[in-house]
């Protein structure tokens, strides 16, 4: 029952559309810490069941396996979303063997090791998750409609703080009043209290009505996300040079007369990364028939570990077709 409630309660402290929120409503503040907040304050209400979870979720658990299924790069949540994603997109290659994974699960000096015949699955396993990131979470469409959400609520956030009149949800307005730190929420309860009031609907309720305001940043980023007409977005390789994205940064501004701070909204670059598997991170272990543990990049036909290592970064660029 306790590593149930770990699993289960791990990422609690996620908002509203995962990790948009997390990089522009609170900064600084991962959804773990939030996590941790949301445990510790039901564990008091009900009076000390959650301990135990607690602990396998800090790693503070005397069988330091436990920990390893709630959060490593073989955990119960990789397992769980990497197939359910697949079947509810259609993408057939995030489709993994969890069952049989799970069946050749094995213990071994207080660590979880997968058993050798299981180590096909493991490298399916591995290809699945690279394959998942780059076809879904990855994807062109996704990165661009997570960032514009994130540059909607900023842009929100900045007039608010600079005192003009939009329209909030009186839950999310306690967040678009000043940047919070963790301390802060350790030592507000009501504040935490309010997050977990936050959801999908306070986000949509606000687009809508931000798409009839009177910012002209505000209102075209919001009726874009609400009508489905993203900005465009390029993907490179290589960072894309400053020069066109200057140019096409005072072509904006000339176009639309707007400033070069409401540009930085709607023409910006960054970067997305993903690697199979990052072996400072933590280890998938194989137990040979001999009794020998080895890394899975040493024990795999398929990958060695200079490509399972191998960190992939592609740079995007975002900016507006001919007219918003």
């Amino acid at each position: 029952d306790d590593i149930r409630l770990a699993a289960l309660l791990h990422d609690i402290g996620h908002g509203p559309f995962s990790h948009a929120l997390e990089h522009s409503l609170v900064e600084n503040i991962s959804h773990e810490n939030i996590s941790s907040l949301f445990m510790h304050k039901l564990n008091e209400e009900f009076k000390g069941k959650l301990s135990l979870a607690i602990n396998i979720f800090h790693n503070k658990h005397k069988k330091r396996f436990l920990h390893q299924l709630v959060s490593s790069q073989l955990d119960i949540d990789r397992l769980d979303y990497l197939k359910r994603d697949s079947f509810f997109t259609g993408v057939k290659e995030g489709d993994i063997s969890s069952e049989r994974i799970i069946n050749t699960l094995t213990i071994v000096n207080d660590n979880l090791v997968i058993e050798e015949k299981g180590i096909y699955s493991i490298e399916k396993f591995l290809l699945a998750r690279r394959l998942m990131y780059w076809q879904v979470y990855l994807h062109k469409t996704v990165v661009c409609s997570e960032h514009m959400l994130i540059k909607t609520l900023k842009r929100a956030k900045e007039l608010i703080i600079n005192k003009k009149k939009i329209y909030t949800t009186s839950t999310l307005k306690i967040f678009f009043k000043k940047n919070y730190i963790l301390d802060d929420f350790i030592n507000n309860n009501t504040l935490l209290d309010n997050f977990s009031m936050l959801d999908d609907t306070d986000i949509y309720t606000c687009l809508k009505s931000w798409s009839n305001c009177n910012d002209f940043i505000l209102s075209n980023l919001s009726a874009m996300i609400l009508n489905r007409k993203l900005l465009k977005i390029e993907f490179k390789d290589t960072p894309f040079k400053n020069v066109d994205i200057n140019e096409k940064k005072k072509q904006i501004q000339r176009n639309y007369k707007i400033t070069s701070n409401e540009a930085d909204y709607i023409v910006f670059t960054d970067k997305v990364s993903n690697h199979i598997y990052n072996i400072k991170e933590s280890n998938i272990n194989i137990i040979t028939k001999q009794g020998k543990i080895i890394d899975i990049s040493n024990a795999s036909d398929q990958f060695n570990s200079e490509v399972l290592a191998k960190n992939i970064e592609k740079y995007f660029f975002c900016y507006p077709k001919k007219t918003l």
